[in-house]
């Protein structure tokens, strides 16, 4: 039985109440369809997907293996497929491709019904040249993929409440989603460049959107503040930028006419960074270009405690959408069983719950993970001293939540 958005769905052996992880409610992004009422997912429930993993630098292999394992628990529970593939980006293809994103990776990506990306990047590629960088391979899958709407949620959670280096009383009951545009502004606008101007060098950039690129990732953060707390908050710079004002413009006009019952607030962007430690739970859904979205969604990442519980979604039009924790790559840590594979588990959560039309699968892992930090099991970056938790490694932990996976009761859709 294929669930609609408004199908609810019954536990038995587990809350019923929705995962800490999820949005307030079901979201169903329009921007990836021709109407507004039309299905979420790239593709139909079926027994069998085809998912590209791209475990990518630094820590990506060892939360990609705790993050296989918990899937083929999965699996094995509930009677489906995922057959995983996986392929090269970031600095691991720059060393054995001399390309941060081959064409057959691409190829491979578009191809697949879902992508499971974990991190990329590292000191040992910091000095390349842009184009053999590994974040080069991201923008160009981003871009080639046409995934222009990123969702980062971050909801404070009571088991990690004390992880937060904030005071209680500022994150408690935090929950906050950040939409985020992610194939224009800054980091693509040209002409772009360094060159030598009158004896020395200048490096340039352009900020600039086009107008039907903030109207579609304005109707994505309508479409999800209103099936959340009904407030939607645009940052810009619109007192300094041109292309701020054409923002706030276009994010006026769309909100106001296809989501009339939305409360829309705007805000600079260096208030909202602002008020992102001083009041968060003033903020139910924000939406921002690209480049102040990357550090606001960051930012409002840390309220909880660590980047290592936190999942994100990129999502285009059509095809397949990418998902991947919001942490970086770690370097540091890398290989020495200290990660967090928490994010990526939950990340898998939102490809079965947005690609594969599997939404009761991904309350499995997102109650999971739940019931792994009810059990008192932490990695490096939440524990906390004199906390009473166990401290445990990245295998373990992936070992722990498969092992819930494979016990849980099965939900049943009515």
């Amino acid at each position: 039985m294929k669930l609609s958005v408004a199908t609810s769905v019954v536990l038995f052996g587990l809350s019923q109440s929705t995962s800490a992880f999820a949005p307030s409610t079901s979201f169903a992004p329009t921007a990836r369809t021709a109407a507004a009422t039309t299905s979420l997912n790239a593709v139909s429930k079926k027994d069998s997907y085809s998912v590209t993993l791209l475990p990518g630098d630094g820590i990506g292999p060892e939360i990609t293996a705790a993050t296989k394992s918990v899937l083929k628990a999965l699996c094995d529970r509930c009677g489906f497929q995922i057959n995983l593939k996986e392929a090269l980006i970031g600095g691991a293809a720059i060393d054995a491709k001399n390309d941060p994103f081959p064409d057959e990776s691409l190829e491979q990506c578009r191809n697949s019904d879902s992508v499971l990306l974990a991190c990329i990047g590292g000191y040992k590629w910091d000095n390349n040249p842009r184009e053999l960088r590994p974040e080069t391979g991201l923008l160009k899958m981003r871009k080639e993929m046409g995934l222009f709407a990123n969702l980062r949620p971050a909801k404070v959670l009571d088991q990690l409440i004390d992880a937060s280096t904030l005071k209680r009383e500022i994150v408690e009951g935090v929950d906050v989603m950040c939409v985020r545009e992610l194939t224009g502004d800054v980091y693509f606008g040209t002409p772009k460049g360094i060159e030598e101007r009158n004896g020395e060098r200048v490096g340039y950039n352009n900020m600039i959107y086009a107008e039907h690129e903030i109207d579609r990732i304005a109707r994505v953060a309508g479409d999800v503040a209103s099936k959340r707390g009904g407030k939607l908050c645009s940052v810009d710079k619109a007192n300094v930028l041109d292309v701020s004002q054409l923002w706030r413009e276009v994010v006026t006009g769309v909100i106001e006419k296809e989501f009339p019952e939305v409360e829309l607030s705007h805000m600079y962007v260096d208030n909202a960074a602002m008020q992102l430690i001083r009041w968060p739970k003033q903020f139910d859904t924000i939406v921002c270009g690209n480049i102040f979205g990357d550090i606001l969604s960051d930012e409002a990442s840390m309220l909880v405690g660590s980047l290592g519980m936190l999942p994100s979604a990129s999502l285009g039009e059509d095809g397949p959408g990418v998902f991947e924790p919001c942490h970086g790559s770690a370097p540091d840590i890398a290989g020495e069983d200290k990660a967090n594979p928490l994010a990526m588990i939950l990340s898998a959560a939102m490809m079965l719950k947005y690609d594969l039309d599997r939404p009761e699968e991904a309350l499995i892992l997102e109650q999971a993970v739940e019931a792994a930090l009810d059990a008192k099991l932490r990695t490096p970056d939440i524990k906390q001293d004199g906390d009473g938790c166990e401290l445990i490694g990245c295998e373990e932990m992936g070992q722990a939540v498969a092992k819930i996976v494979s016990e849980i009761d099965v939900p049943i859709a009515v």
